[in-house]
């Protein structure tokens, strides 16, 4: 029996209408049509982002507020939380299962919404003026291997609050917990009633992806969370741009100190997801009447302490290239394994490696990422405070002091000019967990936003209403 070929078209046809009829996409010829944000190219990723701005556009600051909620209610459904957890540690082979799931939680409960971006009003004889947030458009987001998920979820909330979307290019080390949650998301914003492909990325991140999104007129503002390197790309790409780069966070301790709760503090700051977040204590700079009892109380909350010369020469052939930059196979490693690789055996309870160094040594110069922490000892805080400048490297972004001394807060906050300043408690108090102030996992430095919210990612628009006569007003 033979078809006649009109027959067969038409049965195409109605297969490609009901397929779209039923949420499903049909790729053009030539382009990748997407699965939940996701494409296979980051011209495709960023044509539908684009599209889907152009209706974004059109819905209210309640929806907005709604479709936020539903990215903050997927990443916190347990299940979500668990398996981004154990899948980034997984895949990225740092950090822990525990502090994942807390930096996550942090991301989707304290990124604050459109609750941060508000209207001022003018009114004269002339009219009524109004100064508002407006949205940039298309966002290309860069995001990085030590807070894949976190980012995404910080970045997306705060994206989509100021009216943006948003393509992200991820650490190809990240690559599947990545694309996970972007489908996560999606599939939140579609129940929720939002345009399709608000929140995008590719299949296959690279570099030459990541250039691509840098390249494309579409694209109209740029932010990148990583090292200089791609910080300083973003910068020189001619969009506006946000830089959240890297830090080298002191931590100072004077003898008028809590120095029991100095040293936990420090501990704990520094151990936390094995000193991935570039806010965590690289650095302690003591001064030298209360540098040993420092460290004995260090040792008290989860320090060993190396004094050998050799172990400690052996750990930084081990942990650095030539003295010079981290080892990334050791990077968001725990203690206990670090220690293992130079033949020492401890228990999970050992959170921190510590030592005392000269100012010079790697471990002070270099941001390690991991939980190596070196202590130097000084004859008083005025050169605590000046040696904490030099070694922070100009990069303002995070430094701690534990003081009692209100002068000397005062002055070393304004000498160190950091985008976070914690005083008198660990460095993750500085963003949002345990300490005042919203979450964020994007720390604009370079560029001077500091801790980025949806006012971050918005334009100011002035809105001018003029003939309107004074007896109405």
């Amino acid at each position: 029996m033979e078809i006649d070929e009109k027959i067969i078209e038409e049965i195409v046809n109605e297969v490609v209408k009901s397929t779209k009829s039923s949420g499903g996409e049909v790729a053009a010829t030539g382009s990748s049509a997407g699965n939940l944000g996701i494409f296979d190219t980051m011209e495709d990723a960023v044509n539908a982002a684009d599209e889907a701005f152009k209706k974004y556009l059109h819905c209210s600051f309640d929806d907005r507020r709604k479709f936020v909620q539903a990215i903050r209610d997927t990443a916190l459904d347990e299940s979500h939380l668990q398996e981004m957890a154990e899948n980034t540690v997984k895949e990225t082979g740092m950090g822990e299962v525990h502090y994942k799931l807390a930096k996550n939680r942090l991301a989707a409960e304290q990124t604050p919404g459109v609750e941060d971006l508000y209207t001022s009003a003018l009114n004269g004889d002339d009219g009524l003026t109004t100064v508002e947030y407006s949205p940039f458009g298309v966002v290309g987001s860069i995001t990085p291997t030590t807070n894949p998920t976190e980012t995404i979820i910080n970045n997306s909330i705060g994206m989509l609050a100021a009216g943006d979307t948003v393509v992200f290019s991820p650490h190809p080390k990240a690559k599947n917990v990545t694309i996970k949650l972007v489908q996560w998301i999606n599939e939140a914003l579609e129940k929720a009633g939002a345009p399709k492909n608000l929140v995008c990325t590719v299949s296959e991140p690279s570099i030459e992806n990541t250039q691509a999104m840098l390249e494309n007129k579409k694209i109209r503002m740029l932010v990148a969370t990583g090292g200089p390197a791609i910080v300083n790309k973003v910068l020189s790409s001619g969009k506006k741009a946000i830089g959240a780069g890297a830090g080298n966070p002191p931590a100072v301790v004077d003898e008028t100190a809590d120095i029991e709760k100095a040293a936990k503090d420090i501990i704990d700051g520094c151990s936390f997801d094995n000193n991935l977040p570039c806010t965590s204590e690289k650095e302690v700079i003591a001064v030298d009447s209360i540098a040993d009892f420092l460290m004995f109380n260090m040792k008290k909350s989860g320090g060993y302490e190396l004094k050998d010369p050799d172990q400690i020469k052996k750990l930084v052939e081990l942990t650095t290239v030539d003295g010079k930059s981290p080892n990334k196979d050791f990077v968001g490693k725990s203690a206990k394994y670090i220690l293992d690789k130079i033949g020492i055996n401890v228990g999970d309870e050992i959170k921190v490696i510590f030592m005392e160094t000269e100012f010079e040594h790697p471990f002070v110069q270099v941001e390690m990422l991991m939980p190596i922490l070196p202590v130097v000892r000084v004859e008083d805080c005025d050169k605590a405070m000046e040696l904490a400048v030099i070694a922070e490297h100009g990069n303002r972004h995070t430094a701690m002091m534990h003081s009692k001394n209100i002068d000397r807060l005062l002055k070393f906050h304004k000498m160190i000019q950091t985008t976070i300043f914690v005083k008198n408690g660990p460095s993750y108090a500085g963003i949002g967990y345990g300490g005042e102030g919203h979450a964020t996992f994007t720390i604009a430095g370079p560029t001077g936003e500091g801790l980025t919210s949806a006012k971050s990612f918005s334009r100011i628009r002035r809105c001018v209403l003029c003939g309107v006569g004074k007896e109405l007003l």
